[in-house]
């Protein structure tokens, strides 16, 4: 019984810490990442963020700064999950080959106007 009272308060406490929306848990990522994008000199072609769905979570693909760069996928968190895109053959890093066919709703989040 004691056990299964200790399961149980241990269940209610993760819960209790788990975030409705992923982003909340993480909510400074997007900021800091265009903070550091508009500290160094301006992309060309400009520098995107785009918010995606993907293998159901909530991931942000950020531009390279020029050719040949892999443009990497970034988990809510900041986290990078992979490179879909970019590098010499255009086909990123090989870790997620199914992102342009399973990634969905795109959303543009940011873009460098400057």
């Amino acid at each position: 019984m004691k056990r299964l009272f200790t399961l149980l308060l241990l269940t209610s406490l993760l819960s209790a810490f788990q975030c409705e929306d992923e982003n909340a848990a993480c909510p400074d990522f997007i900021d800091t990442k265009i903070a550091e994008i508009l500290s160094k000199p301006k992309q060309n072609p400009a520098a995107e963020i785009t918010e995606y769905q993907f293998q159901g979570q909530t991931v942000y693909l950020v531009s390279s700064d020029c050719c040949d760069q892999f443009n990497y996928l970034y988990s809510a968190c900041g986290d990078v999950l992979c490179a879909p895109s970019g590098g010499i053959t255009g086909r990123g890093d090989g870790l997620c080959p199914n992102f342009a066919t399973q990634a969905t709703n795109p959303r543009l989040v940011w873009d460098d106007r400057r």
